[in-house]
């Protein structure tokens, strides 16, 4: 058929982690992932390909694709072929899953060439996740950083932006990255929930504009639920981080930096023998490209 689109959507990093209580904010950064969409006559009929991570599951691009289509009442009428290519890595708590749902729907759309609000383009990505297994609350924060940029501050449950925050100059983002892989699906999410009264009130710390601490918080309440390292992030706050958090579920952390510092958060994050992925803060929109 020949109807092909192609999007890109950004990368995420946690300032809350929504999954305690429903209340999250996320922090967009210059990582980034981009979908293919081709466009078939064999309806029902949905592959997809994860080109930078081969042996990962695919179910996720199907699902999105599958929303997309049904929104539009297009479902049998159409199937698809889909690659990704991102320089996000899987299940480290880096929001993989928004990025692709974000990216693929845009990339199905303009394939379709249809118009689509942006809200409602993000509400599809989350159902896609939710139905995919992805997620726990929807990850509707990740997903809105994803596709707006900067920092989001929602309701999860309600599907709510509360509080964009732009910020005014583009800061480094250091993130130290395990090997080991941490699947949202598998987290224990009652042990999360005996600090929903704590993270909601970090919640409200982010909604008055104080979002590094709060993003700094967020990650010593989480790694002790979770069980992760606190020194990860108070070694890069010692090294001078505006922020430092756990991002996600783990066992990614991600800290913000000056730029006169980048290089003492790197030397102190030698010891943890982890992927340093060196990015920054991002202010751009997904996009379709062209």
């Amino acid at each position: 058929m020949g109807l092909v689109g192609k999007a890109v959507a950004y990368g995420a990093v946690t300032v809350i982690n929504a999954i305690s209580c429903g209340f999250g904010a996320a922090l967009s950064v210059d990582l980034s992932t981009e979908a293919k969409v081709e466009l078939t006559n064999v309806p029902g009929r949905i592959e997809g390909r994860i080109m930078s991570d081969p042996d990962e599951s695919t179910v996720l691009i199907e699902k999105t694709v599958k929303c997309v289509f049904k929104s539009l009442g297009l479902e049998k009428e159409y199937g698809a072929y889909v690659e990704t290519r991102s320089n996000i890595p899987i299940a480290r708590g880096l929001k993989s899953s928004s990025v692709a749902a974000n990216a693929v729907a845009l990339a199905v759309f303009a394939a379709l060439d249809e118009e689509v609000d942006d809200l409602a383009l993000v509400n599809l990505g989350v159902d896609a996740a939710i139905d995919a297994g992805v997620t726990i609350t929807g990850a509707f924060d990740d997903a809105c950083a994803s596709y707006f940029s900067d920092i989001v501050v929602t309701d999860n449950y309600n599907r709510k932006i509360l509080k964009q925050f732009h910020l005014e100059e583009k800061h480094p983002v250091l993130i130290c990255a395990p090997s080991q892989k941490a699947y949202t699906a598998k987290s224990d999410v009652e042990r999360m929930r005996l600090v929903a009264d704590e993270v909601k009130a970090l919640h409200r710390l982010a909604l008055l504009g104080e979002y590094w601490s709060a993003m700094t918080l967020n990650g010593l309440v989480y790694s002790t639920v979770l069980g992760y390292n606190p020194n990860v992030a108070l070694d890069a706050l010692a090294a001078g981080a505006l922020a430092a958090s756990l991002s996600g579920k783990g066992p990614s952390v991600a800290a913000v930096v000056p730029r006169g510092k980048v290089k003492d958060v790197k030397d102190a994050w030698g010891k943890y023998g982890c992927d340093i992925i060196e990015t920054q803060t991002n202010a751009e929109k997904a996009h379709i490209v062209l």
